[in-house]
């Protein structure tokens, strides 16, 4: 079965890492979220200003239902920030309103990792969809149909590429985040610390998921060449 012993140490050991890292996240959130920032500006009007003085243009900032649901949708060009953020006049939502406006400077720059990761959208799309079921059918017929399970193998590949392609594109939005906050003195002294404190939990949820990506990738690799002990 797929989830014999070894991989389920794997996914036990990975969630309880997922789980402290989110958990801490939430947590310096929900501190930060309770930190004024000294201009008074709101999630929203970080964002603005972020992106008038990057240069960055025809991007629209909304706002989206859920919490730490922010994100950056380079199809229709908008910054989607959660209400606490979009209204939030917060250290957390400066950092979080930044961070995304990240990404859409990035988008504007034509950042290289940026577009390989969307490049690879349609690909994941594809294979997160059919990529179980296919490793699934690979173990059980990888004597008969070997092929099968090397098929998930690669479709499970590009997922795990697409994991590792996201951390360079997360980390660098963070960084032109912070230094648009230093830069401008949007954030300084303790209000810069405590931003860069959210920004750095939420990189690690990333880091964690790549890592996990790639632990159960070698698992399935070593499937494939009969080297389980």
């Amino acid at each position: 079965m797929i989830l014999n012993t070894e991989i389920l140490l794997i996914f036990l050991f990975f969630m309880v890492i997922s789980w402290l890292v989110s958990n801490q996240l939430k947590s310096r959130f929900a501190k930060y979220s309770r930190t004024p920032l000294r201009s008074g500006l709101s999630g929203r009007q970080i964002a603005e200003r972020m992106l008038r003085e990057s240069g960055v243009e025809n991007v629209r900032i909304i706002s989206t239902p859920g919490r730490l649901t922010d994100h950056y949708n380079p199809l229709d060009r908008t910054v989607n920030l959660s209400p606490e953020v979009y209204n939030g006049r917060s250290v957390a939502a400066a950092a979080v309103a930044a961070h995304e406006c990240g990404h859409a400077v990035q988008h504007a720059r034509a950042y290289a990792f940026l577009k390989m990761r969307s490049a690879l959208v349609p690909v994941i799309s594809v294979s997160s969809r059919y990529m179980q079921w296919v490793l699934l059918a690979g173990i059980l017929t990888i004597e008969s149909f070997p092929g099968i399970l090397l098929a998930g193998i690669i479709m499970f590949a590009a997922t795990t590429l697409f994991s590792f392609i996201t951390l360079p594109v997360e980390f660098d939005a963070t960084k032109r985040a912070l230094n648009w906050l230093t830069d401008t003195g949007m954030t300084v002294g303790e209000e810069y610390s405590n931003a860069k404190d959210a920004l750095k939990w939420a990189s690690l949820t990333y880091v964690v998921a790549a890592l996990a990506s790639l632990a159960t990738l070698l698992y399935y690799i070593m499937i494939f060449l009969g080297r389980r002990s």
